[in-house]
Parts: C-alpha cells; structure tokens; sequence
C-alpha cells in the first residue's frame, strides 16, 4: 500500500529502516546493506529526505551520519504509516474480520518507536469482542519476532462507555497517548458521550 503512495521504493525502505529507530544513526554504508539497494540510490534519498526536513545530517570526521528528526512535522504521520503495513499493525489491520466485533484498535505510538514496555504500558489496546485465540496468535508471532513482550489489553465497548464518562485514569492515560488508530474512528474512540 506504502509503495503505491512512494514514488520511490528506496525511499520507503529507508522510512521503513529508520522511523523505527529514531534515535539510531546511520552510516550511508550501513543504511545500504540494511535496505540492499545501491549506494547512488540511497545517498539521493538521503539528500531528498534530509531537505525536506525529515532527517538530520551529522559529520563526524569522513563519515556522514543520518537520523530521524522526530521533531519533523511529518514524524508522527509517517510512523502511524509505517506501523499500519509492518508488524503488529499490519497483523491486526489484516486480520480485523477474524477479530470479530472490534470497534477501536489502537497501538500506542512509543511502542512503534521501539520503547521497552513496563508493566503499567499498554501497546494494543482493543475495544469489543475479540476473538480472543486469533488475537493471542497474532500477540504471539508478533513477540517472538521482536523478541519482547506486547503488553495489550481488550476491553468490551460497554465498560470502555462507562469508563470513559467516569473519567477513568486508566482510560484517562490510555486517550492521553500517542497512538496510531488500526480499527476503528479516533474522534470516536476519544469523545465522551
């Protein structure tokens, strides 16, 4: 889907690579075995992105470092992207049939950024009847490939309604996080009716 939004298939890769790792620099070599493309390739859309304000360029003696400037008005948008075709955001979007009745699916945006969870973190949060095995199958294949934990939490729409008009502070954290919306209307997901 990315792709046909992308002229260029270098460019996503590089998006793709990068806006995961936000805080990880990287080598123009580096960046070239990680999207195995040519050098001349990757060094254009170094320079195209670096311009458009997206990356941050940074020399340190005969090496050109890139990293993403997650200050970039686009960051947040290119992320929820990016997060909506990889991974666990892709999984449940492909999914949501099997899922059955979810009306909102919403991953919490430090967790496409790679943040450790704690205990107290939600990463998934769903809002509905799940089926509960496809979901556990999707979590699962998820954390074996990142080898960590997903901390995610499904709750039916009823008690989401009344939480959310008591003013929760569970429900409270959970609408005051960034989040990429995967199922669902997020003016929805936060109004209180």
């Amino acid at each position: 889907m990315l792709k046909d939004l992308f002229v260029s298939e270098v460019r996503l890769k590089i998006l793709k690579t990068m806006l995961v790792s936000p805080e990880k620099p990287y080598h123009v070599r580096a960046l070239v075995r990680a999207v195995n493309t040519e050098i001349n390739a990757v060094r254009r859309e170094l320079a195209r992105l670096t311009s458009t304000g997206l990356l941050r360029r940074r020399q340190s003696g005969n090496r050109i470092y890139y990293s993403v400037n997650t200050g970039s008005v686009y960051y947040p948008e290119l992320l929820s992207l990016i997060g909506k075709e990889e991974g666990l955001g892709s999984d449940i979007i492909r999914n949501a049939k099997k899922l059955g009745g979810v009306k909102y699916a919403a991953l919490s945006r430090a967790f496409l950024r790679g943040r450790q969870s704690t205990a107290l973190d939600v990463d998934l949060f769903i809002v509905g009847s799940a089926n509960m095995p496809i979901l556990i199958e999707v979590v699962k294949r998820n954390e074996r490939i990142l080898g960590k934990e997903i901390n995610y939490t499904v709750m039916p729409e009823e008690e989401f309604v009344f939480r959310k008009r008591k003013n929760d502070t569970f429900i409270a954290k959970i609408l005051a996080q960034s989040r990429t919306m995967l199922i669902g209307d997020e003016e929805e997901f936060c109004t209180v009716y």
